[in-house]
């Protein structure tokens, strides 16, 4: 689960895409949390159900799992379930919304997260460190 399927130049790639997205989805998360009364209502039109509950844990999961993939600590887990986060974007706003955001946007960082999924996290990592750890 530590480990990384890339090397060289291709691990440094797996680390842009790591940090990017987890970037992307630290700033999604914000808003969810500054305007909270509008994510809400978003996330009502959509139909989610509870959307006042649904907006934090959404919003609290693209938080955690975002500092996850920015440092690289359980990036394989942590992509995952953010994968999962975005098949529920896609298939609410994504359905209901459509456009450039969640019908590009979304699916480009599911491919990312799928990708991350199954690469590891790559180089500058907190997983690298422990897996180094761990082998001594």
């Amino acid at each position: 689960m530590l480990s990384s399927r890339t090397h060289g130049a291709g691990a440094w790639c797996t680390t842009v895409v790591r940090v990017v997205t987890g970037v992307l989805f630290v700033s999604f998360s914000v808003g969810k949390f500054v305007d909270h009364a509008r994510e809400s209502a978003d996330f009502d039109h959509y139909g989610i159900p509870a959307p006042e509950v649904a907006t934090y844990l959404v919003g609290a999961l693209e938080l955690v799992g975002g500092i996850l993939l920015i440092v690289g600590l359980c990036t394989r887990p942590a992509a995952l379930l953010l994968a999962l986060n975005l098949v529920g974007a896609i298939a609410t706003a994504g359905r209901v919304d459509g456009g450039t955001f969640h019908l590009g946007v979304g699916p480009a960082m599911l491919l990312a997260m799928v990708f991350l999924v199954w690469a590891g996290s790559g180089r500058l990592a907190v997983d690298r460190l422990l897996r180094r750890r761990l082998a001594t």
